[in-house]
């Protein structure tokens, strides 16, 4: 998985630095696609193909590939697409394996600060070398929280402005990054302290969620229960945090 990412990271650090050559198109409102999305799947398809020929895949730009039913690959081969495409600094490659429904693995890389965060079920998370940990804040009022603001088009924006307002009264400081997979990565390894979003698809969620469950941090999705890669919907954050910070964002505190 490692491989794979640092394969494919060097034709999109390639393509930040040429920007103006970048091709790009529209895939909906709020959300474009370029030459380097498709580029970077089409080459993390094949390396992963080679190490485990018989696994599916569900990738964001091609959808899923059938495979054997009980392990696949989900794959957002740039989350932050429109980051780097008005060159600002902050995008990843996102991995995740899954078995028998289960997230199990997950690697999400910064190919420009050559952060290689992941986790494997069982062997905790890691950047690069290094062990990480969620951070061991316990208040809210000192907390550093991220999420992700809905693009145009998406729906639940009423839903979300109610759930930044409540947020905006009790935490620290917010932060919209424009890598939901990188702002998981960093809530395993302590930057952030808590992370929520609505409607994200499986592919930017994956990896993050066992980077944090082994960081030992807690996810759920909005309804209490584990269906995030389903749902697309998460609240993230170290054990401490959790409980009052996921009550803020549903209300119910």
């Amino acid at each position: 998985m490692t491989g794979a990412a640092m394969k494919a990271a060097r034709g999109l650090v390639r393509d930040y630095g040429e920007l103006d050559n970048l091709q790009a198109s529209r895939k909906g409102p709020g959300d474009f696609v370029t030459a380097a999305d498709k580029k970077s799947e089409q080459i993390l398809h094949e390396e992963l193909s080679k190490g485990r020929p018989d696994f599916g895949f569900l990738m964001e730009e091609s959808g899923a590939i059938e495979g054997d039913p009980r392990m696949r690959w989900i794959i957002d081969p740039l989350d932050g697409t429109l980051n780097l495409m008005h060159g600002i600094p902050h995008f990843s490659i996102s991995i995740a394996n899954e078995a028998h429904g289960e997230i199990v693995a997950g690697v999400v890389y910064d190919p420009l600060r050559d952060e290689m965060f992941w986790a494997e079920r069982g062997t905790g998370a890691f950047l690069n070398d290094r062990r990480i940990r969620v951070s061991g804040r316990n208040r809210i009022e000192d907390a550093l929280i991220a999420t992700g603001i809905p693009a145009i088009g998406r729906h639940g924006k009423e839903k979300f402005q109610e759930q930044l307002g409540r947020a905006m009264t009790k935490a620290a400081g917010i932060r919209s990054v424009g890598s939901a997979a990188l702002a998981l990565a960093y809530v395993a390894a302590g930057r952030f302290d808590g992370f929520w979003d609505m409607s994200q698809g499986a592919w930017d969620i994956a990896a993050g969620l066992v980077l944090v469950r082994e960081a030992g941090g807690l996810v759920s999705d909005m309804e209490r229960g584990a269906d995030m890669v389903q749902s697309g919907n998460i609240i993230a954050a170290n054990g401490d945090l959790f409980d009052s910070f996921s009550s803020v964002i549903r209300g119910s505190k």
